[in-house]
């Protein structure tokens, strides 16, 4: 979702679905859904990647719903592999207002919708994502064109520039099922930075677990399963550092994603016949 150039980094068709409850029992808290998927492909002798993702976002009375395609070329650097994305999209703003006026006065703010809401308009995203068989870094902004939000006010909001640094490492351990996966994300709007420390065990790429730390906000406990083959179930707790944590149960995700293999070796055939070898 951060950087379109990901998308194809894998040599395998993957989707995934992710639905975040956060805050719980707080009113009006934010209830995120997140389906996307992406899937590697060659034209032209070259290697691209191509990807989908759809996002519904809610807090308060404020619904975005985002479509989103995104494309990457992926080309051999050094060790390893560079894939440089971009992403186009739609999102759908809504509002359902219900204001409450201290003092019951009947005016109202000029810059505050007064009623529902609903507007569209687009989106454009860019990133460089590196990536080897024991490390990544990635690069990227969203909300390039900053895209106004055409509410019928005076004042005019629009969706502020975000840029994201991501980078991990895969580190071997002494019993060659088990990694040590670290990983850094800072996220910055220019004007607040957020950094998110973490790291995981994995055994086998079947088990894992982990812990998070989002600088100044909250804990996070992860945990995830592969079963059925290629289905991978995952599940996440944030516990808050702050004083939001005793007017809620915490924050809740769960994440679901499929992966099949694109490999193309055929093994050994057994023929009936001899004419057709």
């Amino acid at each position: 979702m951060y950087n379109p150039g990901y998308v194809g980094s894998k040599n395998a068709i993957c989707a995934t679905a992710i639905n975040r409850q956060q805050w719980m029992d707080l009113e009006g808290a934010p209830v995120s859904s997140v389906f996307s998927a992406n899937s590697p492909f060659r034209l032209l002798g070259a290697d691209h990647g191509a990807g989908v993702h759809i996002l519904s976002d809610e807090i308060g009375f404020e619904t975005n719903l985002s479509f989103n395609l995104s494309y990457a070329y992926r080309m051999d650097a050094g060790a390893g592999k560079l894939g440089l994305g971009f992403g186009f999209g739609m999102i759908n703003s809504s509002l359902e207002a219900e204001w409450i006026i201290p003092g019951g006065s009947t005016t109202g703010d000029q810059s505050i919708p007064a009623g529902n809401e609903n507007t569209f308009t687009t989106d454009f995203s860019a990133g460089l994502f590196y990536y080897t068989d024991d490390y990544y870094v990635g690069i990227s902004s969203t909300h390039l064109n900053q895209s106004t939000i055409e509410y019928n006010l005076q004042a005019t909001p629009f969706l502020r520039r975000q840029y994201y640094l991501t980078s991990g490492y895969s580190l071997s351990l002494r019993n060659p099922d088990y990694s040590f996966l670290p990983a850094l994300n800072i996220h910055s709007d220019g004007v607040i930075t957020q950094f998110n420390l973490g790291a995981i065990l994995d055994y086998d790429n079947k088990i894992w677990g982990g812990l998070s730390y989002r600088v100044g906000s909250s804990i996070v406990g992860i945990a995830g399963i592969k079963i059925f083959g290629d289905i991978h179930i995952g599940y996440s707790h944030d516990f808050s550092v702050t004083g939001i944590r005793k007017h809620n149960k915490g924050t809740h995700e769960l994440m679901l994603r499929y992966c099949f293999d694109l490999g193309t070796d055929r093994g050994p055939q057994r023929y009936r016949s001899i004419r057709i070898l």
